[in-house]
């Protein structure tokens, strides 16, 4: 696949009256990664809906390969960029085939004409989230996890070559928030997707992320290798959190212990 640049300058967006962004640069590495980090409320996911075209900025835009996404059709851009969103509705009563198979979507000419190729590539999503057993389920039966599971493959299908994620580890637990990581670093490196996601657990970010964003208050606090992001003085000032910041023994990247009031003192 060809990798995309992904770039927001001097955006400002938010909800109502008020703006959750503040002048906000970025630049989403093509062909790489992306963990994007930060405390509860500081604009992670406004950002994704905002580069997904979900969310029109007051000010500022998001260029895709110098295009900006707020004029491009929305079909036009689906082939290109998807998004997952937080906690996403199914239509009632949908099965999980069915709800997949809308990831082919901005793939069908004018007739909506069902072709070989996105039956392939549906089969290949179900197959690699693990869902292809529950395929003939009804989405609204399935557990957090499950359910889960099958949006992710719904934005496989979609076979975009940028893929944004809120949260994509949500509901999930430790084996299969693992499996999904997997999954995101052999999209990357089989098809050369450029991949941002929003995460929680910075220790997984720093360890499958080539690049992250950490965000306070609206904006870009601090970029770069997660050896340049995660250190205790970052984690102090993006999350009010003592730490200590070591290297896993395991891939090399750089780990966050967390300090609370009991162990600082014993640190």
């Amino acid at each position: 696949m060809t990798t995309h640049s992904l770039i927001v300058t001097g955006l400002a967006a938010g909800y109502g009256d008020s703006d959750i962004l503040h002048d906000l640069d970025l630049t989403v590495p093509a062909g790489k990664i992306t963990a994007i980090v930060g405390a509860n409320a500081c604009g992670k996911s406004t950002l994704l809906r905002a580069m997904s075209r979900l969310l029109k900025p007051r000010a500022g835009q998001v260029l895709l390969d110098g295009k900006s996404v707020h004029k491009t059709s929305p079909k036009e851009l689906a082939r290109t960029l998807g998004l997952l969103p937080q906690s996403p509705i199914a239509p009632e009563g949908i099965t999980v085939a069915d709800l997949v198979s809308r990831g082919r979507h901005p793939h069908q000419g004018l007739f909506g004409r069902w072709t070989r190729e996105d039956d392939e590539a549906v089969r290949a999503a179900l197959d690699v989230t693990k869902t292809g057993d529950i395929a003939e389920r009804n989405v609204d039966e399935l557990s957090g996890g499950q359910r889960q599971r099958v949006w992710i493959a719904m934005a496989l299908a979609q076979e975009t070559e940028v893929l944004l994620l809120d949260e994509p580890t949500t509901f999930l637990d430790i084996n299969h928030q693992i499996e999904v990581l997997d999954l995101m670093t052999d999209l990357n490196q089989t098809r050369g997707t450029t991949i941002a996601m929003v995460l929680h657990d910075l220790n997984l970010a720093a360890r499958y992320a080539d690049y992250l964003i950490a965000m306070t208050a609206g904006r870009v606090h601090v970029s770069g290798s997660p050896e340049t992001v995660l250190t205790e003085d970052n984690v102090r000032q993006v999350f009010g959190l003592e730490s200590r910041v070591i290297a896993d023994p395991t891939s090399g990247r750089p780990i966050m212990l967390p300090l609370g009031r009991h162990h600082v003192t014993q640190a």
